[in-house]
């Protein structure tokens, strides 16, 4: 296939999907067979366990039964879908489940986004801001939650920036995809918040006799959004618990999902940000008032939050396709290929082969691939002896809570920080990682800790070795094990809580 017969057909409206699919096609496929890869977050672990909760139980999570911390204190799952939708995929393929899932959306996202620029710029550019898109998310392309809702996030704010483009109103029948942005993940008030910016462009370019009306009908797609966003199991409470992370202050600087951008060392992001102010000055590109706004909170957002990179990888583009295509106008497509193939002819086939294609590399792959957790997140053997030993408190490290609630072992903490709150993540921090370590032994006496599990290579094993009353049993690459002196198989005698209850 010709390029100049590729790019009549992908400015084909009726046609105009076949790109779009190829490309995500071919997304899919990589992140398939890099599939071990999206499983190196113990969260991961923890949002199977919910999901599945949900199924056996036909109802939602509104208190803590994981930890033995916080039992019973309220609790929410923002990301309820997503959970439902792993746990499923998992109880038939097991981990090759979650990664396929997790490929499919990343497929949908980068479909959705060629799709939506290619209305403003050629196929062959959209492609090569899809590929620039997938570099800069590498970082945070996981089997969570935020990886199913990115398609929605792709979907939404492009239907927004091309009404705005249009100069006109959004259309009511959107709103769905924000009920289900709400439905899979937390990060659905990023499209609530976009909307006031995005609506100003449109009013901005209007007719001065229609500004006052374009901004009420606006006004009211807003109030419609933040009506979609809680049609959720939870209701209003949604939009709490979504924003409770914001709150948690200075852990957030030690969650590495949620610390700054580290210009350290030369990264992918630095190049884009650096490319995109040299190619502004070299191009003289003019943008106005909103999307500039729109792309300094974006930059801004990426900056202060590396789980924020990308959005500003998948929307900047969008934010930046009108301009780009007035500065470089389409190329007169090839009338004499398009006369030769009937697009939809063409987009049916394609499509087809497509997922032909798709299915038959990903049932090869999956019968001679296995795919497996990092190691590193799942202390095996210390649990296997922590069980023998029938322990029942376990201060565990902050990465290793997922994979105990996975063998339905109460925890000490695990990734669910707004559970916890700010003081008492950092008090553990502080304690393990040797900034306080006299906070150390009042936390095993407070909780009446029986047994430690902490990661190989921290400061807190070194200190639980000079604590008196605390002896070292196990020791591997990934975890080390001590448990309390003076009592029985290392349980204290005081343990209230049976093991059975949390499962």
């Amino acid at each position: 296939m010709s390029l100049s017969f590729a790019n009549s057909i992908a400015v084909q409206s009726r046609a105009r999907a076949l790109v779009p699919l190829c490309v995500g096609a071919g997304a899919y496929l990589f992140f398939l067979f890099l599939g071990d890869t999206l499983l190196q977050d113990s969260d991961s672990f923890w949002q199977i366990k919910i999901g599945q909760w949900i199924l056996d139980h036909d109802a939602m999570p509104t208190t803590d039964f994981y930890s033995f911390t916080r039992t019973g204190a309220p609790w929410i799952s923002t990301s309820w879908l997503s959970q439902v939708a792993f746990a499923f995929s998992y109880a038939q393929w097991g981990w090759a489940g979650p990664v396929i899932l997790t490929a499919v959306a990343l497929a949908l996202a980068v479909a959705i986004f060629i799709y939506l620029l290619d209305a403003q710029i050629e196929a062959p550019r959209a492609v090569l801001f899809a590929m620039l898109a997938l570099l800069l998310s590498q970082h945070h392309v996981l089997a969570r939650p935020h990886i199913l809702a990115l398609p929605v996030m792709v979907a939404w704010v492009g239907l927004l920036m091309a009404a705005a483009d249009r100069r006109s109103a959004p259309s009511w029948t959107w709103l769905p995809l924000m009920a289900l942005w709400a439905n899979l993940h937390g990060g659905f008030v990023l499209g609530l918040a976009l909307i006031g910016p995005i609506s100003l462009e449109a009013v901005e370019h209007a007719e001065k006799g229609r500004r006052l009306s374009l901004f009420m009908r606006w006004v009211l797609f807003g109030i419609g959004a933040l009506i979609a966003s809680c049609c959720t199991p939870y209701g209003w409470r949604t939009l709490q618990g979504a924003t409770n992370i914001l709150s948690l202050g200075e852990l957030l600087s030690l969650i590495f999902e949620w610390m700054p951008a580290n210009f350290a060392t030369f990264n992918s992001f630095e190049g884009a940000l650096l490319a995109l102010i040299a190619f502004g000055y070299y191009r003289g590109l003019v943008l106005s008032a909103p999307r500039i706004f729109l792309i300094l909170f974006l930059t801004w957002s990426a900056l202060t939050h590396v789980r924020s990179i990308e959005a500003f990888a998948f929307l900047v583009p969008l934010v930046l396709a009108k301009p780009l295509g007035e500065m470089f106008p389409r190329r007169a497509p090839d009338a004499t290929g398009a006369d030769r193939w009937p697009a939809r002819t063409v987009t049916a086939l394609g499509a087809l082969m497509i997922v032909a294609a798709g299915w038959t590399s990903t049932s090869l792959y999956m019968g001679h691939h296995r795919f497996t957790f990092t190691m590193t997140q799942t202390p095996v053997a210390a649990v296997d002896l922590l069980e023998q030993r029938k322990v029942q408190r376990i201060f565990n490290a902050y990465q290793f809570g997922g994979y105990l609630i996975s063998r339905d072992i109460p925890v000490f903490v695990d990734g669910r920080a707004e559970l916890y709150g700010e003081k008492f993540v950092m008090d553990f921090f502080k304690a393990t990682e040797g900034k306080k370590p006299e906070l150390l032994p009042r936390l095993l006496d407070e909780y009446k800790i029986d047994a430690t599990l902490l990661v190989a290579d921290a400061p807190g094993p070194q200190i639980l070795d000079q604590l008196k009353g605390w002896k070292r049993i196990y020791t591997d690459d990934i975890a080390v094990v001590h448990v309390r002196t003076g009592t029985q198989a290392g349980l204290a005698p005081d343990a209230e809580t049976p093991k059975d209850a949390f499962k």
